[in-house]
Order: structure tokens, then C-alpha cells, then sequence
């Protein structure tokens, strides 16, 4: 990680100090603005819990001691300089990263009461459950937008009821709707980048998904785009709980109820601090936590 080094000469401020704290203010005003919009988690759920993670590939420790809860109803932003865990991290958490061979894990990962690692959980069902959407559009290349959407449906064997309006109703939440209803026989890949993120978004809501895994979902997009796909981060999040991986620490301020600090320091991922997102961004309680957001390091 990079310290950022220098003093000013003698009668002169630092006007990278002053650009810092006037990064801060406005990061906290943002986040202390979309707390005030956002209700409450919803009663009693919690989406999704992790409890003493640690992870391995091969010999290297990744992550170490990782214990966090994810309400349903909420987004959370899981930031932190690159190579601190986070991705990992949300792949742990619905049983992705098994498809290293060299991935190994201890801890819990909760949903419904059951650790999802548990012997003969069907990962499939897992998966389901939690869904993933990926830092660059995956759309299946050789399928209609329609078939694109139903798609994790048709894999998992699930009996399709009322096909059209799961269709309509899946673009719809995921604010893709008005702009491909009459072209829902093209190929997914004919879609923007933009579109394409939230095809996919599309995807996992068919299934019905409990939790949304989102690893830096906007990286590859323009401004435009960027925005479509935070609204409908927003409108999704009063029914299901999600989870975003992002660098953009306005984008965790506008999308995210809570907030989870990871850093590395050379060794393995380790969270240094989780609260309100209001809280990450105008009272850390961890220094580092402050220097993060307020652009000394990252």
C-alpha cells in the first residue's frame, strides 16, 4: 500500500489535506443522506451470516477470522484496498471459490439456520439461494434476452409457471424492461455493457434469490450505466439482502446501509471494521478505517 508523503513549505497548507477533508465531508454527507432515506433491516431476517472465516489457497492464508451479518433488506459495501480478501470473501459466502482446487476453509457460513458447508448440502439449492452477478456481464452468449432470464431456472429444473410475466416482472426490478420488451428475442451479447450487467441482474432475480453477491458490478461501466444499475440496487434491496464489492467509496456512501472495512497489511484479509455505513464515514472508530476513506492510502 502506498502512504501519501510530503509536507508543505512553511506558510503554505496542504491542499491535498484540505481536498482530503472536503473528500470526507461529502462522502459523509452522502452516506448520512441515504441513511435517512433507507427502513429499517427487516425484522427478525437475517440473510446471511459468516462467523470465523479464514481461507487458504494452497499454503497462503487469505483471510483471516471473518464474522459479519447481513440483514435482509440492506445493502452492505464490503471495501478495502485490492487484494485484501473482499472478492474471495463473497465468493466464500455461496461456495464459488470451490472451484479452485487449491481453496480451503474454515468457519460458517449461516443461511436459513444450516452452515451451508455442511455434508450433503446441495450447492446447487446454495446457490439458488445466493445469488452472484460478476465485475463484467456474463450473459449467456448463444441465448435470447428471454432465455437469458430464465435460464437459472431451466438449469436447476424448477417447473416454469407463468413464463411471461416472471420475464416481465425479472427486467422489470432489475430496470431493464422499457428498454427491451420488444427485443426479447435478440441475443443477450447484443446489449450495452450496461444492459448486459443488468440482463444478468435479471437472471438471479428469477430464481428468487435470498441474498444478491455483487463483486464490483459497475467497474467496466460508464457513469450512465453505473447509476441504472445503483438505482436498481436500491429498489432491490427492500425485499432481499445485498452484498457489494466496490473500490468507489461514493458508491458504498449511496448504495449501502452498512459498511465493512478489509485490509491486508501483507498478511491475510482481515476485517478491521463493520458498522452503519454513516458510521464508517463521518466516526470511524479504527484510524486506519479513516485514513481508507478519506484517500490516505488505497
Amino acid at each position: 500500500m502506498s502512504q501519501l508523503t510530503g509536507k508543505p513549505e512553511s506558510g503554505q497548507k496542504s491542499s491535498s489535506a484540505q481536498d482530503r477533508r472536503v473528500a470526507t465531508h461529502s462522502l459523509a454527507d452522502v452516506a448520512a443522506a441515504r441513511t435517512a432515506k433507507v427502513g429499517k433491516p427487516i425484522a427478525g431476517l437475517t440473510g446471511l451470516t459468516a462467523k470465523g472465516i479464514h481461507a487458504w489457497f494452497g499454503k497462503k492464508h487469505v483471510l483471516e477470522d471473518i464474522s459479519m451479518d447481513f440483514f435482509s433488506g440492506t445493502v452492505t459495501a464490503l471495501i478495502g484496498p485490492s487484494g485484501c480478501g473482499k472478492s474471495t470473501f463473497i465468493r466464500i459466502l455461496n461456495r464459488m471459490h470451490e472451484f479452485i482446487p487449491t481453496a480451503a476453509l474454515a468457519g460458517q457460513v449461516i443461511l436459513d439456520g444450516k452452515d451451508v458447508y455442511d455434508p450433503g448440502v446441495d450447492v446447487t439449492k446454495i446457490r439458488l439461494k445466493v445469488g452472484m452477478v460478476f465485475q463484467k456481464p456474463n450473459p449467456f452468449p448463444s441465448m435470447t434476452i428471454k432465455e437469458n432470464v430464465l435460464s437459472g431456472l431451466k438449469l436447476a429444473q424448477i417447473k416454469i409457471e407463468n413464463a411471461d410475466e416472471l420475464l416481465e416482472s425479472c427486467l422489470r426490478r432489475a430496470g431493464l424492461w422499457d428498454e427491451v420488451k420488444d427485443r426479447l428475442d435478440e441475443y443477450g451479447g447484443a446489449l450495452s455493457g450496461g444492459q448486459q450487467q443488468r440482463l444478468c441482474i435479471a437472471r438471479s432475480l428469477a430464481v428468487n434469490p435470498q441474498v444478491l453477491l455483487m463483486d464490483e458490478p459497475c467497474s467496466a461501466l460508464d457513469p450512465g450505466s453505473t447509476l441504472r444499475i445503483e438505482e436498481t440496487i436500491r429498489e432491490l434491496a427492500s425485499s432481499i439482502s445485498i452484498v457489494i464489492v466496490t473500490h468507489n467509496m461514493q458508491q458504498a456512501a449511496r448504495v449501502s446501509d452498512y459498511t465493512g472495512f478489509f485490509l491486508s497489511d501483507g498478511g491475510p484479509g482481515r476485517l478491521i471494521e463493520s458498522s452503519s455505513t454513516s458510521e464508517i464515514f463521518t466516526n470511524p472508530k479504527e484510524k486506519r478505517t479513516e485514513d481508507y476513506v478519506s484517500g490516505r492510502f488505497g
